[in-house]
């Protein structure tokens, strides 16, 4: 017996289960198929148990520098099973919340792998075998992604992991090898390191997080090293070889090829959109490097099919996935000021040790757009608040069309930065000149001081350096 909705949501992820609350709302019936976890692998697998186990070693630095802040603290240790415990009940959680805010919402929840099965149609399965057929005139497909696997490469989750075996060690390993220094590299790489692993990143590219802006890569870079992490650039993993005692990488650099021995291998080397088994073919959904193809309503090439987050491509980011559920399902209602998702105004946070948090164009990116640019940085070590919490390590830069004064990008690495640069995002959205921002009042002391002496340095007003 087919079951009849406005509108019936691929995928319980951070955009599926958005998009689906939002939808109801709206007074849509409305369904979610979830194959695995509500709240997908952001909630279960991603960006909350990784940042429990980030909290986790940020605490225990702490505790070794005890003495800075005129404390004491002997024996410090951890219990790695009871981390990990900690960052699996926190996901529980909020998977239980998510399940909860579904039914609050008279959201109908199938288990099952769901697919296209014909126009207006969702045919849901577990196991191989029928739960239901679904008809509604809208359809989102919000299945995400998994990790990218390389040819030589693959995981086998005892001695070379994804990011999923690497959330829930038996075990501390002495050494580590994480291949690629992305957001997801970069952060295990703390983590581990901060829980006194041996740890090397090897990365394609010339810098450290290849997206942010240079002065930011090259900041992380030296401050990676002095927590004793190796880095390899403008490197490749040619080959792994494993045995009993570990793994040996095959190396290529510059200088030519190296090997590094380390007891697990982290692979963090980008992701692949989950587009099979959708029941695509025949449709008019077209895929282009293995993500669907939306306009910027997120329409696809078939009627009454969309598609949201990172099946869509990049940024990979769950708040991106949030904001296009309610983009899409607030175009489908008919509702007046919907505007499409500018990703120039999409932030970006990366919460390694130090964090970094960026918005916009980078200096570099602004000028090849052909920008006359100017460009405002304030160290850390120049603001109240970072000396008093004894971590003045890092920077704001910003960066101004000149002509303008349009704020193009924002730049941070420090203390808390994945928290203030929400107040650059909310710039960006109300087009805010440099002279709004040098006229806004900055409550002292705060590390977001440092914010307003970025602009003002911009302009050659900067008061504390």
């Amino acid at each position: 017996m087919t079951e009849s909705f406005d509108l019936v949501v691929i995928g319980g992820g951070p955009g599926g289960y958005v998009a689906a609350i939002r939808a109801a709302q709206l007074g849509m019936r409305t369904a979610v198929v979830e194959r695995e976890h509500l709240g997908g692998i952001c909630l279960n697998w991603g960006c909350i148990p990784t940042k429990a186990l980030l909290r986790s070693a940020e605490v225990l630095h702490l505790m070794h520098d005890a003495a800075a802040f005129g404390l004491s603290a002997s024996n410090v240790g951890f219990d790695l099973a009871a981390v990990v415990k900690r960052s699996r009940a926190i996901a529980a959680q909020l998977q239980a919340g998510v399940k909860h805010l579904l039914k609050k919402n008279k959201v109908s929840v199938y288990e099952g792998l769901g697919r296209l099965g014909g126009k207006g149609k969702v045919a849901v399965s577990r196991d191989g075998k029928p739960v239901a057929d679904l008809a509604a005139q809208h359809i989102i497909l919000a299945t995400g992604a998994r990790p990218r696997v390389l040819p030589g490469l693959e995981p086998d989750g005892k001695q070379v992991w994804t990011y999923k075996e690497a959330m829930i060690p038996a075990a501390m390993p002495k050494s580590l090898l994480v291949v690629g220094s992305g957001a997801i590299g970069v952060e295990f790489a703390s983590f581990y390191r901060t829980l006194g692993a041996e740890v090397t990143i090897v990365e394609l590219l010339d810098r450290v997080l290849p997206v942010e802006d240079a002065e930011v890569s090259a900041a992380a870079k030296k401050s990676f090293e002095r927590q004793g992490m190796k880095i390899l650039t403008s490197a490749t993993v040619k080959a792994l070889k494993k045995d009993a005692g570990g793994v040996t990488a095959t190396v290529a650099t510059a200088s030519g090829e190296q090997s590094v021995r380390v007891e697990r291998v982290i692979l963090a080397v980008g992701i692949t959109p989950n587009t099979e088994n959708l029941g695509l073919e025949g449709t008019g959904v077209k895929l282009e490097r293995g993500h669907v193809v939306v306009d910027a309503w997120l329409r696809t090439g078939e009627p009454g099919v969309y598609a949201i987050g990172d099946i869509t491509g990049a940024p990979w980011l769950a708040h991106k996935a949030s904001h296009e559920g309610v983009l899409c399902v607030e175009k489908i209602a008919g509702l007046a000021h919907v505007a499409p998702l500018d990703p120039r105004r999409i932030p970006g946070c990366t919460y390694c040790q130090p964090q970094v948090a960026s918005i916009g164009l980078s200096e570099e990116k602004a000028k090849q757009l052909g920008h006359s640019v100017r460009v405002g940085r304030f160290p850390l070590v120049g603001n109240g608040k970072a000396i008093a919490l004894g971590d003045t390590e890092g920077f704001v830069k910003t960066v101004f069309d000149a002509k303008t004064g349009e704020l193009l990008g924002a730049h941070m690495i420090g203390p808390e930065v994945t928290e203030m640069i929400q107040g650059y995002a909310v710039a960006k959205t109300l087009e805010t000149t440099e002279a709004e921002l040098m006229h806004t009042v900055f409550p002292h002391p705060t590390i977001s001081e440092a914010m307003h002496e970025a602009v003002l340095d911009a302009y050659g007003r900067v008061i504390h350096y």
